[in-house]
């Protein structure tokens, strides 16, 4: 199932809280970017499409409330998934233990 594009970087502090759609419920009609025009815009078609997927936590009253109204049932809220912690920079000194050298006979 598809959820959508995000198109942008969120502000604002984490609520943890991602958007999604449900494609195979949602009919176009628009409540969600009417309610939530700071994350969402429509298509030329009226299907949403998302400006940022994680809600800041100004915005959340407002992403409920969309989540609430979607006559379809579509919109929803998740928990977002964890972020992968970024990797330690490689250090720059010899490695602790050397090859095995081979003899040529």
């Amino acid at each position: 199932m598809s959820t959508g594009t995000s198109t942008g970087t969120s502000t604002g502090t984490s609520t943890g809280m991602d958007l999604q759609i449900d494609w195979t419920r949602c009919d176009g009609h628009g409540l969600c970017a009417l309610l939530l025009p700071e994350s969402i815009w429509l298509d030329d078609r009226g299907f949403p499409v998302f400006r940022r997927r994680e809600v800041p936590e100004h915005l959340l009253p407002h992403a409920r409330r969309a989540v609430a109204a979607c006559p379809a049932l579509a919109l929803r809220l998740e928990r977002s998934a964890p972020r992968p912690a970024p990797h330690p920079a490689p250090s720059h000194t010899a490695p602790s233990h050397t090859a095995p050298s081979h003899t040529v006979r």
